[in-house]
């Protein structure tokens, strides 16, 4: 993994903890969280103030997300923000804290120059034990304060000031302006600089969770769902309404529902990307999949080098490249519109979110269902990209990294809309074709339909 991390491609962007007195700091709210303390003054924490050094000292990478159901966190700045979200649980994780922060920005950067603010995404669920318990997590209550509690002061004496000015006789309360002076000596004058953090409660109605090996549940949708990637039994789960249960083999399950909620459009069809090029690189990366398991030479190689490879092992190559490589030549104007159904293994590579609110869960679902693209994978979902990594050989690791840093790093934002569409692009519904048993892309204009 140390590739990957010489190359920003892992560990990248985390705030970097320096010195005593920041360390100090980190202390005491890990201790007024945990009851644990790190002898560490040099480490780099991410949104939530979780640090892989303190975790692998600690030995506890949950150690600020215990049972992996009620994340705490450590704010040392602001800056946290724009850090990633490490050992996620929970893909909204990340979001609510963002959010947060920047709906409390001010009161963070007032409150973070004096002391850590510590707090916890705090659900009705304190454990995750069975998969129906997911279903009872609705909403997201962030509480947060700093170690010496100076936010519930505030709103003590806040309390007070209002009683004060309530009652007649509050000037003979000799215990009211004592308790209030105390109180201000520690919080500051809250009249003309109040400190409150607001914005707290967040929904949580579609989300993936990594419990019960991933599942991806969606719940505010017409026709809703929760989709499992293991094959492990998960009994009765309360979807609502209409709902399914769908397991990861359940290919046209998985594209019916994508289809009926209007989630996804085919590549070809979408606007503004050029989709001869990224049908392309998929194919390559299949290829560099079956040429690094042959133990094929992948440094400095080039796209003719590829297409050689390709040649070499084209017997071994997997049906999602014979079906790409048609629908590139039809994108090329060269060949026939190849009909592809839900059951071919190409299917959901040949697809993207449309732009809706859920457009990164289901472009992550679709990562997940197309596991050679790892440009896909390592942007969507980066905890299942490092597993897979680590399972990799060498060649293939060498190539991924440095293709990522070259192509991917240098500007994430370009790639990511080259890919993926701005999430401000107008959207424009194809009409749909009748409930049947398997989907098909069947052509640039329709998207998608359904065939028996």
């Amino acid at each position: 993994m140390m590739r990957l991390i010489e190359k920003g491609l892992m560990y990248g962007n985390l705030f970097h903890v320096n010195g005593q007195a920041m360390a100090d700091r980190y202390n005491r709210a890990l201790k007024h969280l945990t009851g644990k303390e790190t002898g560490l003054t040099d480490f780099h924490v991410d949104i939530s103030g979780y640090a892989p050094e303190v975790g692998e000292e600690l030995g506890d990478h949950l150690y600020l997300n215990p049972k992996g159901c009620n994340r705490q966190f450590i704010l040392l700045s602001t800056e946290q923000k724009t850090a990633p979200l490490l050992e996620a649980k929970f893909s909204t994780s990340r979001g609510i804290l963002r959010q947060f922060i920047d709906a409390n920005e001010a009161q963070l950067f007032a409150l973070t120059a004096r002391d850590a603010v510590a707090g916890e995404l705090v659900n009705s669920v304190y454990s995750v034990t069975k998969p129906a318990h997911l279903f009872d997590i609705r909403k997201i209550r962030v509480e947060a304060d700093t170690t010496s509690g100076v936010v519930a002061d505030a709103g003590k004496l806040d309390g007070m000031i209002a009683e004060f000015r309530a009652r007649d006789d509050a000037w003979w309360d000799d215990v009211l302006i004592a308790d209030m002076i105390k109180l201000a000596h520690k919080t500051g004058d809250v009249t003309r600089v109040p400190i409150k953090l607001g914005h707290a409660e967040y929904e949580q109605e579609n989300f993936w969770t990594s419990h019960f090996g991933g599942l991806y549940a969606f719940r505010d949708m017409e026709k809703p769902a929760v989709i499992s990637m293991s094959e492990d039994d998960l009994g009765n789960l309360p979807v609502g309404q209409g709902g399914a249960a769908i397991g990861a083999s359940e290919r046209t399950k998985i594209a019916k529902f994508l289809d009926d909620n209007e989630l996804v459009e085919p590549i070809v069809k979408a606007r503004g990307v050029d989709a001869v090029a990224i049908l392309r690189q998929k194919l390559d990366f299949i290829v560099v999949d079956v040429a690094a398991t042959m133990e094929a030479d992948l440094s400095q190689v080039r796209r003719t080098d590829l297409r050689s490879l390709a040649r070499r092992y084209s017997d071994l190559l997997p049906p999602e490249f014979h079906t790409l490589g048609k629908l590139l030549r039809w994108a090329e104007g060269g060949g026939a519109w190849p009909r592809i159904s839900s059951n071919d293994p190409a299917y959901f590579y040949t697809l993207r979110a449309k732009p809706h609110q859920d457009r990164d869960l289901v472009n992550m679902l679709l990562s997940e269902l197309s596991l050679l693209d790892v440009r896909q994978l390592f942007i969507c979902h980066k905890e299942l990209f490092y597993a897979r990594y680590r399972t990799w050989p060498d060649q293939k690791r060498a190539f991924v990294a440095d293709f990522l840093a070259r192509e991917y790093q240098v500007d994430k934002a370009g790639a990511r809309e080259a890919l993926f569409g701005s999430g401000d692009a107008p959207m424009e519904e194809p009409p749909q074709s009748a409930p049947r048993d398997v989907v098909e892309v069947v052509g640039p204009w329709g998207a998608v339909r359904r065939t028996r």
